[in-house]
């Protein structure tokens, strides 16, 4: 059922999400024009064409059957709100989404939100429907819970909480460059007090911060990587760095499954790794490289009770 992850629409998923989270957690205005964007890139994944008031008329059609009769920015900040706002009593469509495809398959995706539910209904149904978003939703959401309700509770995810995760952007240091965006993914689900709070799946973003191509007289390649966030299950974002705790900990796994641990180089405040990558003299982490990174601080966030 899983659909092979676009980069580009993965990106502005993640990105979109990312942003509103970062906007509201700050108390940044966004204007209406803003707003709409951020909320077809994640309906549909990318922007869509045609006048704002189209637009907004549009995506309140798709996600709720229907258009309201209010003033445009009201329509907008509506849904824009039910995209990314959450209470333990009213969960985002975001985390209603992640929850219910989590509770079904036990992953997460990427793709945009029209594909996603296409995809569990196409595996719960064996056909695709018609109806709102939000109908859609809701039908999925009545197979996976009970009474098709939430139990969402707030949690603190500690500082310095371990996340494995494994890369989606090759890197490598004869292509890769400085600047260029990385994308990585959760590889297994993080609970905190019995709450699901980042899934299996998840999707974080970093960059390349230097690139250093190997030398003469045997130095090889390394390559310094910000791994910077990932997204938690209600669609908020929580920073992440390759601290110590995980540094030791990806040097543990890589013992572990027989790695050279005295090639694994992980270095300085942000992490240079190489090494265990290197095919002849340059650094190559494959798509699929798994390591750990840690939380930058205390976040709050909403979860999914499980246990």
């Amino acid at each position: 059922m899983r659909s092979k992850i676009s980069m580009g629409l993965a990106l502005a998923v993640l990105l979109t999400m990312m942003c509103a989270g970062v906007a509201l957690a700050q108390g940044q205005e966004m204007t209406a024009l803003d707003k709409t964007a951020a909320v077809e890139k994640y309906f549909y994944g990318s922007e869509q064409p045609g006048a704002l008031v189209d637009r907004a008329a549009k995506v309140e059609k798709d996600v709720y059957g229907l258009e309201s009769k209010g003033a445009l920015l009201s329509k907008v900040d509506r849904v824009y709100g039910y995209m990314a706002d959450n209470a333990p009593a009213a969960p985002s469509f975001a985390m209603k989404l992640n929850a219910t495809e989590w509770a079904l398959t036990h992953v997460v995706t990427a793709d945009a939100v029209k594909v996603r539910l296409e995809n569990l209904e196409r595996m719960l149904l064996g056909t695709t429907t018609e109806d709102a978003f939000d109908n859609r939703l809701a039908k999925l959401a009545k197979l996976s819970f009970a009474n098709g309700q939430l139990n969402v509770q707030a949690a603190q995810v500690p500082n310095d909480t371990l996340v494995k995760i494994q890369t989606v952007t090759l890197l490598d240091t004869h292509t890769s460059r400085a600047g260029d965006k990385v994308l990585f993914q959760a590889a297994e689900d993080v609970t905190v007090g019995g709450a699901l709070v980042i899934a299996k799946g998840a999707l974080g973003s970093g960059k390349v911060i230097k690139v250093e191509r190997s030398k003469n007289f045997g130095r090889d390649g390394k390559m310094e990587i910000a791994f910077d966030a990932i997204t938690a299950l209600d669609g908020s974002r929580i920073d992440t760095v390759l601290g110590d705790k995980a540094k030791e900990q990806t040097r543990s796994m890589a013992k572990a499954a027989g790695a050279a641990v005295a090639g694994l180089v992980v270095l300085g405040p942000i992490g240079v790794v190489g090494g265990a990558f290197v095919h002849g003299e340059e650094v190559k982490m494959p798509a699929g490289t798994e390591l750990y990174i840690q939380t930058k601080t205390q976040t709050q966030v909403y979860g999914l009770q499980i246990k």
